[in-house]
């Protein structure tokens, strides 16, 4: 039966294992997006969610025909997967719109980067065919992420009658960094980008990057910026090459807004006491004691900012040494992207530094950092709830959840040191001690601030920023935007 909504992602609300005896058995995904785009679909009847296929037992599942309700898994070929998600999005689109390049040496387009680009495009028009496919007459299709950039302008053509969504979860790159790329590709994301009606972004920043970058004329067609501060309705006005090379099709518009992903706060709660979420908070309460608490918790991912938080910390201990002893930084640093040298080495130098705090620093009875290179969920949720200060420091982070988390989680009020390059910063700056991400001495500062900041200041500081931090959950931010798309 043809779905009515859709929602299109790399990744899917579960996933298979198989055992020894080759038995398959699917798991929910976890996460608070999973959870409320689940949540939401689920009350809408006939809902589909689309996603790749990614691991073996994945498309083991594919072969043997095993579907779970609401769920189509697409078997694309591994190598052509790896050379899009690792090769492309992960390797280009993510660096170009993190502005992350070591530009003297990077990027390079080269033929290589040409096949990977082609596999690109054929991964996103696996998705756009099979949603074409699924979709009833008039359908809306929500689509996820930069992994799926090209899909709205691929189902533009296959299907011209859907209403088409598509959602950014990064920023999206200034146009210094976006004109890096060769005109060709660029020219097919920002046109891949415009089959939608309507585009989404966590903040207004990167809605108006991607609108003001849109506005120029190439090959493919004629686009116009329509950005008026304040106006209900902001966005690209564009017009395509006519498919006989005579002239340009009718005029359209994408509308380009915001929608400030937020958390959920019943379940957020209701995660942060299990018990054993209360078994770790337990055991760091013994190893801590009565000591103050700097937390992080972040995946060891280049543009969160890592290294330079640890630097502060090392600063603070250095200019304010009657902190020493008296602090703990508890770091949680996800492994990330581990199939990638350049995020191998990242995680080792965050090894590297914490070491070396803890050997400049360290006493008998005190190791200045606790740091937890592992995927240990439990234990990052018990270091938000005893937080003191936390330190959420990205250069450039789409929107940061873990800002968000630890107010709502945080037992005693927590103190939130943010760097302007967060998009939750737009949300959150009133109420935390923002600090430019590039600026070690000014981050050092703001965490002496938030240590020695009153209880009663804390308490009501955090208070507001967990107001703000769940002002539009996953569920409300996806029904949203299911309701904004156009009749």
């Amino acid at each position: 039966m043809a779905s009515q909504v859709l929602v299109a992602a790399n990744r899917g609300p579960l996933s298979y294992a198989i055992d020894a005896e080759g038995v398959l058995s699917a798991r929910r995904g976890g996460g608070g997006l999973v959870s409320g785009l689940s949540a939401a679909l689920a009350e809408q009847p006939g809902a589909l969610w689309i996603c790749a296929a990614l691991s073996e037992a994945d498309r083991e599942a594919v072969h043997r025909g095993v579907t779970e309700p609401g769920v189509r898994m697409l078997d694309i070929d591994p190598a052509v997967y790896d050379a899009a998600y690792n090769g492309i999005a992960n390797s280009v689109l993510w660096f170009t719109h993190h502005h992350l390049y070591d530009v003297p040496r990077e990027p390079v387009f080269d033929a290589e980067f040409r096949r990977r680009w082609d596999a690109y495009v054929e991964y996103n028009r696996a998705f756009a065919r099979a949603l074409a496919q699924e979709a009833a007459e008039g359908a809306r299709v929500l689509v996820q992420d930069y992994h799926l950039a090209l899909v709205p302008g691929q189902l533009r053509e296959l299907r011209p009658d859907l209403r088409i969504g598509h959602f950014t979860h990064t920023p999206w790159a200034s146009r210094e960094f976006m004109n890096m790329l060769p005109d060709d590709i660029r020219s097919q994301l920002v046109w891949g980008m415009l089959g939608a009606d309507r585009l989404g972004f966590h903040t207004w920043e990167w809605a108006y990057n991607f609108a003001s970058g849109a506005s120029r004329d190439d090959a493919d067609g004629i686009a116009e910026a329509y950005l008026p501060a304040g106006a209900p309705e902001r966005g690209v006005w564009h017009r395509r090459a006519a498919p006989d090379g005579r002239g340009y099709a009718k005029r359209q518009f994408t509308e380009v807004t915001n929608y400030p992903l937020g958390v959920d706060a019943d379940e957020l709660k209701a995660l942060a006491h299990r018990p054993e979420v209360d078994e770790k908070l337990a055991q760091l309460r013994a190893e801590v004691g009565d000591l103050k608490t700097i937390a992080r918790v972040d995946r060891t991912e280049l543009s969160k900012n890592i290294l330079r938080g640890l630097l502060a910390y090392r600063e603070l201990l250095t200019v304010h040494p009657e902190w020493r002893g008296r602090v703990v930084h508890l770091a949680s640093a996800y492994p990330s992207r581990q199939d990638l040298a350049v995020y191998r080495a990242y995680t080792e130098s965050v090894r590297e530094l914490a070491a070396e705090i803890n050997e400049e620093f360290g006493t008998a009875d005190w190791q200045p950092v606790l740091v937890s290179v592992q995927d240990d969920f439990a234990r990052s949720l018990a270091v938000y709830r005893m937080a003191d200060v936390a330190l959420v420091n990205p250069v450039r982070d789409g929107m940061n959840l873990v800002a968000k988390e630890i107010p709502v989680v945080s037992e005693a009020g927590c103190a939130l040191v943010l760097s302007t390059g967060a998009g939750a910063y737009e949300e959150l700056r009133q109420d935390a001690l923002t600090v430019n991400p590039y600026d070690v001495s000014a981050t050092a500062e703001a965490l002496h601030a938030a240590l020695g900041m009153p209880a009663a200041e804390r308490a009501e500081r955090t208070k507001r920023l967990a107001a703000a931090a769940t002002a539009l959950p996953p569920a409300a931010w996806f029904a949203a935007q299911l309701t904004d798309l156009p009749a």
